[in-house]
């Protein structure tokens, strides 16, 4: 599943946000938004920002098959 898919799923779970509102949170264009979610191109920081406007937390990382530590 692609970030901007996800995204998409977070933006209906909060409230049914549309993709212009959370533009709006995020002090940035619709078609900024639209085209980062087209191409699925966010940055860490992009997510994170996303994670904040939509009241939710954004957790990335790698768990070792081995030992289980999450990285």
């Amino acid at each position: 599943m692609s970030m901007a898919e996800k995204i998409r799923i977070v933006l209906v779970k909060t409230g049914n946000i549309s993709e212009a509102e959370l533009a709006r949170r995020l002090h940035t264009s619709s078609q900024n938004l639209n085209k980062k979610m087209k191409r699925d191109n966010f940055t860490e920081a992009d997510l994170n920002e996303i994670a904040d406007a939509l009241n939710c937390t954004f957790e990335a990382g790698f768990r070792l098959n081995d030992t289980g530590e999450y990285v």
